[in-house]
């Protein structure tokens, strides 16, 4: 039976031809294949692209549809969504600006078809096609099974291999919570087939992907409660930027429970009810329409490792070591089925990794660490947050003395200008240096400021370089360099203080 996306209309239609073609026939191999990819999203297209291009034959083996979670359920779609949140907040913000349009409202249903036109206008770039017609990849669906440590099939039929790649991602997991399960709930994965907005959302898990969907649905309409077990949102990020989050959050209107603990999720009518117990014992009830879990992930392992010699873990994943390398020695894995960063730009960069060590290392000799990697990443709230390198508290625990410089984002003219004053840029460097070891910043487009970071933590470019850099005015990546002028303002001692000042009045003495 051909594969169906819902709702089933053409957009998803398009998709489907693309990326899981309804009369796509295997091919029949040609001998062993240099490498067999299992999993086609980001790290196993990209590692099939990398491999075929550079003169391996090689073979992508996919079940479901090929771009995995970035193209399908993740990056592509909920950023779509994000933008039309945005779109609704600067409208109401805009009598501000100097254009009272007023509230307006939103067309849900036409927001979610914009959603799934573009996932399906981009869905050619991860097509089966365009894989087997541009670079040579031999296109397998189906589901992949390991038979023994050098042996696999798909449906059944060999697919001989030299070397493997594991690239099957991970799936949206549901917490343990009685009776969440039988009422029913979305994930990041279902969210998206919505056609009907939510009148009241319950979203469990403050972590990225539930503090993104809270604030836009939010904004898009639907009544939403945001419960998290931890005392504040984003516990991963710097406690400063996620303050600056969570308050943006409780202006749009979500409800924020932190430190509680869901003890059972019932249906209700037509909805559900949760039974929310909060931090000091108290108990309170949540009517909601839907429920929607934003945190928890699970790697797919279903594909027979213990035949193949493949260490893994339930909730770990596969066991790689720093080449990305299995127990097999034959076999690697890349991106979420294995790696603790779970973002697409990670999965992107092991797999050229994966490829390097897999087929061009010989020994010990030109082998990739995947240590070596400096990973930035970025939350898609409004304010955005962008993080690179060590954070305060890694740093403590690294054992590794810091100095800190920050600044306010409104420190940047063009942040004011614009309204979007809500922010920070907070540099990490070690104690007595420039060197920089970490930064995060929060701004309305954070994560196209943090590159400029990363690249001075790979490039051992020290924070006073900034001070020389040379911004065009009005721009907010000027704060970074607000933070370096922070910095070198330390290096001025009061000695040489003294000595500049008497250089002055020397020179006013000679006219």
């Amino acid at each position: 039976m051909p594969l169906q996306v819902l709702p089933d209309d053409r957009h998803n239609r398009t998709l489907v031809g693309h990326v899981h073609p309804p009369d796509w026939r295997n091919p029949e191999p040609k001998g062993p294949y240099d490498l067999v990819v299992i999993g086609a999203g980001t790290a196993g297209l990209i590692t099939a692209l990398v491999a075929s291009s550079l003169g391996a034959q090689v073979a992508l083996v996919e079940r479901h549809l090929m771009g995995g979670d970035c193209l399908n359920v993740g990056c592509v779609p909920s950023k779509t969504l994000i933008r039309s949140g945005r779109l609704v907040a600067e409208a109401r913000r805009a009598a501000a600006l100097g254009l009272p349009v007023g509230e307006g409202s939103l067309d849900f249903g036409a927001a979610m078809e914009r959603l799934r036109e573009i996932r399906a206008r981009l869905s050619h770039e991860d097509s089966a096609e365009r894989y087997h017609e541009e670079f040579g990849v031999a296109i397998h669906f189906g589901e992949a099974c390991f038979t023994g440590p050098r042996s696999l099939q798909v449906d059944g039929r060999p697919l001989p291999f030299r070397r493997a790649v594991i690239a099957t991602g991970a799936r949206a997991a549901a917490p343990p919570v009685p009776g969440l399960a039988e009422a029913g709930y979305l994930d990041n994965e279902s969210v998206f087939t919505l056609t009907e907005r939510p009148a009241r959302l319950a979203v469990i898990g403050a972590g990225p992907i539930g503090c993104e969907l809270a604030q836009t649905f939010q904004r898009l309409g639907s009544q939403v409660t945001l419960l998290e077990l931890a005392p504040h949102i984003l516990i991963r990020e710097d406690a400063d930027a996620a303050r600056i989050v969570e308050t943006a959050l409780r202006r749009d209107g979500v409800s924020l429970c932190t430190g509680i603990r869901i003890d059972k999720v019932e249906h209700q009518g037509t909805g559900k009810r949760l039974r929310v117990i909060e931090e000091g014992g108290q108990v309170h009830e949540l009517a909601v329409d839907e429920v929607l879990v934003g945190a928890g992930r699970a790697p797919n392992l279903d594909l027979g490792l213990d035949a193949a010699g493949v260490a893994h873990d339930p909730r770990q994943g596969v066991q790689v070591d720093d080449f990305l390398r299995t127990t097999n020695t034959r076999i690697f894995a890349a991106g979420d089925v294995c790696m603790a960063w779970k973002f697409t730009h990670a999965a992107d960069a092991a797999a050229k990794i994966v490829v390097q060590n897999a087929l061009f290392a010989l020994g010990p000799f030109g082998r990739k660490r995947l240590s070596k990697l400096v990973m930035p990443w970025c939350t898609y709230t409004d304010p955005e947050i962008a993080h690179v390198g060590l954070s305060e508290q890694g740093a403590v625990e690294q054992g590794l003395r810091i100095d800190t410089y920050q600044v306010p984002i409104s420190r940047a003219n063009r942040a004011v200008t614009d309204g979007e004053e809500a922010g920070l840029v907070k540099v990490h460097v070690r104690h007595g240096s420039d060197r920089i070891v970490g930064a995060t910043v929060v701004a309305s487009h954070a994560g196209e400021l943090i590159p400029q970071l990363s690249l001075a933590i790979q490039h051992e470019i020290g924070l006073g370089a900034f001070s020389a850099l040379i911004y065009p005015y009005p721009t907010q990546g000027e704060a970074i360099k607000a933070v370096a002028g922070a910095y070198t303002r330390t290096r001025l001692t009061p000695f040489a203080s003294r000595l500049l000042a008497t250089l002055v009045r020397l020179r006013r003495l000679g006219g």
